[in-house]
C-alpha cells in the first residue's frame, strides 16, 4: 500500500473544526454552525504547496441525508454550486456541506451542461449512467461501481430499441426526453414521438428499475419538439427512424428503465470516476498523471468523506495526481472512494461559505452537486 506520506509528509498545519473555521483570505475565525457528527478539516502545507479541505460525516447520524442538485432544476443548465443550494426546497432539510458533482459537457452549444453520467434527483432519473457512479440503496448502504444501463423502448410487434435519457440524439441513436430536460428537445435532425401515459401502472417522474406504458399521441418530423409537462418525447435519429415502421398515433410503446446493478427505489445517485479505492485497496494508475484541483467522495463502515484539493495556484496549492488523491483518501480511512469532476469545477461549500479557492478565481457554473442535508 502506498501512503500519501510518500508524496507529502511534512504538513505545516492540520486544523480540525467543529464550530469555527480557518479563513484563507484574512486568517479570521468566523463562526460556523456545524452539528455533532460532522467534522471539518483544513490541511495546508508550504512544500508543494497544498491546500486540502474535507469533512468527516458520522454515518450513524440518520438525520444526515445526501441529495443531488441540478443546475436551475433542469438538465442542460449551468449554475454555481452555492446557487443550486440556495434553490433547494427547505422541506428537504438544512444544507450542511456540499461539493461539485459529475463531469459535464462544457463546450458551448445546445447540450452544454449535460451531466456525463448517471443522476437521480430525489428518486427521479434525469441522466443516463455512462460511467462510474455513487449511489445509496433503499437500505441506506452506499455504493461506488460502474452502472450498465439497459433502457429499451418496445413496440407491440416486438420491435425494440435501446435509448438514453436527456442527451444529444445522433442519427443512429434514440433518446428519451423528459420534462427534466426543459422546455424542448433541442434536437437538430430527428423524428420525434410524443408519448402519453397509456395505463394506470405509473408515469412521471421517471424512476430507475421501472417499466412505463405509453402511447404515441403525435409524431413530429421537425426537430426541437416541445416537451409537455405530462408527456415524454422519444427522439429517433434519422438513420434509426428508417428502421421503425410503426409510428402511427395510438400505437403503444413500452419504456423499460432497467440497470445493472439494479437501482430500483434509489433516491440519490451521481456519476463521476474513476474509482480511487475498492475494498480498501488503491487502484493502480498508469501513464502520465497530471496535477489538478480534485474533488472526491469516500466512505467506510462508520464515516463518509467529502474532499476538495485546490490546485493550479502555484503560491497556494498545486493540486494532486489521481494516485496521490487515492493515497490520501486511503490514509483518511476510506475503504471505497471515487473521483468527481475537478479543475475549475472543484468547489467546497460549508454552512453557507465557499471554503476552498476555486482555480477560476470564482465559482464555476456547473451541472450538478452532491449535498449533505440535515433532515428536520
Amino acid at each position: 500500500m502506498l501512503s500519501f506520506c510518500k508524496y507529502f509528509c511534512n504538513f505545516t498545519f492540520i486544523l480540525l473544526v467543529t464550530s469555527v473555521s480557518f479563513s484563507q483570505s484574512n486568517n479570521e475565525m468566523p463562526a460556523l454552525s456545524i452539528p455533532p457528527g460532522l467534522e471539518y478539516f483544513h490541511q495546508q502545507r508550504s512544500e508543494g504547496p497544498l491546500s486540502i479541505h474535507w469533512v468527516k460525516i458520522d454515518r450513524s447520524h440518520k438525520q444526515f441525508v445526501f441529495i443531488s442538485s441540478l443546475a436551475q432544476k433542469s438538465v442542460f443548465e449551468l449554475e454555481p454550486l452555492s446557487l443550486q443550494i440556495q434553490s433547494l426546497d427547505a422541506r428537504l432539510g438544512k444544507p450542511l456541506v456540499a461539493v461539485n458533482g459529475d463531469f459535464f459537457r462544457i463546450r458551448p452549444g445546445p447540450y452544454q451542461g449535460d451531466p456525463l453520467g448517471l443522476q437521480i434527483v430525489r428518486g427521479e432519473l434525469v441522466s443516463s449512467p455512462q460511467n462510474i457512479c455513487f449511489w445509496i440503496d433503499p437500505n441506506g448502504q452506499p455504493h461506488i461501481a460502474y452502472v450498465q444501463p439497459a433502457f429499451r423502448a418496445t413496440w407491440p410487434d416486438g420491435t425494440s430499441v435501446k435509448f438514453d435519457i436527456n442527451q444529444e440524439c445522433t442519427e443512429d441513436k434514440a433518446v428519451l426526453y423528459t420534462p427534466a430536460m426543459g422546455s424542448s428537445t433541442r434536437t437538430e435532425k430527428a423524428v420525434e414521438l410524443i408519448l402519453e401515459k397509456n395505463d394506470d401502472s405509473g408515469w412521471l417522474p421517471i424512476e430507475s428499475g421501472q417499466t412505463y406504458n405509453g402511447r404515441i399521441v403525435s409524431v413530429n418530423h421537425e426537430p426541437n419538439s416541445v416537451i409537455p409537462m405530462d408527456k415524454v418525447v422519444l427522439s429517433l435519429g434519422f438513420a434509426l427512424a428508417k428502421k421503425i415502421i410503426n409510428t402511427e398515433i395510438g400505437t403503444a410503446v413500452s419504456l423499460s428503465f432497467q440497470t445493472s446493478p439494479d437501482l430500483k427505489d434509489v433516491d440519490i445517485a451521481i456519476g463521476g470516476g474513476p474509482i480511487l479505492i475498492r475494498d480498501a485497496k488503491v487502484r493502480q494508475f498508469s501513464g502520465y498523471q497530471p496535477r489538478h484541483p480534485r474533488t472526491a467522495i469516500g466512505f467506510n463502515d462508520m464515516y463518509f468523506f467529502l474532499l476538495v484539493v485546490d490546485g493550479r495556484q502555484k503560491d497556494m496549492s498545486i493540486g494532486m495526481t489521481l494516485p496521490e488523491l487515492a493515497d490520501f483518501m486511503l490514509d483518511l480511512g476510506c475503504t471505497e472512494a471515487m473521483n468527481l469532476d475537478g479543475g475549475g469545477s472543484s468547489t467546497f461549500w460549508l454552512d453557507g461559505k465557499i471554503m476552498n479557492s476555486p482555480s477560476d478565481g470564482h465559482e464555476r457554473h456547473i451541472a450538478n452537486g452532491l449535498i449533505l442535508v440535515q433532515k428536520k
